[in-house]
């Protein structure tokens, strides 16, 4: 499999120099649109993802999942030969994406300001935990701890319990997206005549922005969001509920749909108690609402409130589990999971870009590769 020329991206060649999440990611972004991505891995393993679980006949599909539609160069960087080779990579994209602590490439003699010189128009985007300058600089960070430092935790969860993050690792995502598009803005810049730059990317910044429900409620109200479970703090019904038999999501999010929800719950007269007469009421008393319709849930099952709901056009859906999920009749006609063949020859499925364009999904042109599979391809290449 090879890249397809009528992808937006066809002809940007990106050096990944990227470990376990939020980088790969970024690139794997930018490959599914068409650019051709250059992973360096050090010669001791390569990317740490390589060895997480689970693990088929020794090839990780968790790595897999952030690395497809790319190619593998194994380099010794602290070594001459290996940074000579890294240098002409390099020399040959449009891009270049690290997630290191800041400091590193500087140390290693691949920093910005080094390989800016001679290249005004190279786009170097640096993805770190804090940032590349500021206090917290020089710390390193995972998706736990980001969470925590960014006040994800702190509203995440039951009210009184413990804290929790949210099981999806958002700042390592969110952070990758950040990254992806803003090497596609300056992108644009670059091919109208202009010059490069250094993309500063945090996750920290990135969780922050992706939190600007929280962080306006804040600003607005001066008091910190606090816990809901499922619940809105702002808009009820809007959580999940107990049914006769399991849970499931509702979210009458209009005064339209409330009436509606009230009727399909089989208590119309809900729809006329001046406790719930607007949005902002309903959030107010929202625990007696929940009480007041888990009562009317709880003769009845899951699948006949959804249903129900459903027929009265009000927002409803199963508490799916990952199989579920994958399952539904929706993600079957996107064709949203896709037969992946691993390097060792297994053959798996993965979760393809969800991305169409004029009706098309984006192609899987490149499995994740193997270690260090394309170095000599890559060599004779840049030597060129």
């Amino acid at each position: 499999m090879s890249s397809t020329p009528d992808l937006p991206l066809a002809g940007i060649r990106i050096a990944e120099f990227c470990n376990v999440a939020a980088g790969p990611y970024c690139c794997m972004l930018l490959a599914d649109f068409g650019a051709d991505v250059i992973k360096v891995e050090n010669p001791d393993g390569g990317d740490t993802m390589r060895a997480w679980p689970p693990l088929s006949e020794g090839y990780s599909e968790n790595f897999a999942s952030v690395n497809r539609n790319k190619r593998s160069v194994v380099l010794d960087l602290k070594s001459p030969e290996g940074l000579a080779e890294a240098k002409r990579i390099i020399a040959s994209c449009d891009v270049l994406v690290e997630n290191n602590r800041p400091g590193v490439m500087d140390r290693l003699g691949l920093g910005y300001a080094e390989l800016s010189k001679d290249r005004p128009g190279l786009i170097y985007c640096s993805i770190s935990a804090f940032g590349q300058d500021g206090p917290r600089a020089k710390e390193g960070g995972f998706d736990l701890t980001m969470q925590a430092m960014a006040g994800v935790m702190s509203v995440t969860g039951e009210p009184g319990g413990a804290p929790v993050k949210c099981g999806v690792p958002l700042s390592d995502f969110s952070a990758g997206l950040y990254g992806a598009m803003s090497i596609c803005a300056v992108l644009r810049r670059v091919q109208a005549g202009g010059e490069g730059g250094h993309i500063d990317i945090s996750m920290q910044g990135a969780v922050l922005a992706v939190s600007a429900l929280q962080t306006s409620e804040y600003f607005g109200k001066g008091e910190d969001p606090k816990k809901l479970g499922s619940a809105h703090p702002r808009n009820a019904p809007y959580q999940a509920f107990r049914a006769k038999d399991g849970w499931f999501a509702m979210a009458a999010g209009t005064q339209s749909l409330w009436l509606s929800a009230a009727k399909a719950a089989g208590r119309p007269e809900l729809g006329e108690d001046p406790r719930f007469a607007n949005t902002s009421l309903r959030a107010a008393n929202q625990d007696a609402l929940r009480e007041l319709l888990e009562e009317a849930f709880s003769t009845r099952t899951v699948e006949q409130m959804l249903e129900a709901f459903r027929a009265a056009g009000v927002p409803c859906a199963p508490i799916n589990s990952t199989s579920q999920a994958l399952a539904d009749v929706q993600v079957e006609h996107m064709g949203w999971v896709q037969p992946l063949t691993l390097p060792n020859g297994v053959e798996t499925r993965t979760f393809a870009s969800p991305v169409r364009i004029d009706g098309s999904s984006l192609p899987i042109t490149r499995p994740p590769p193997a270690l260090g599979a394309h170095g000599a391809e890559v060599a004779k290449e840049v030597s060129k």
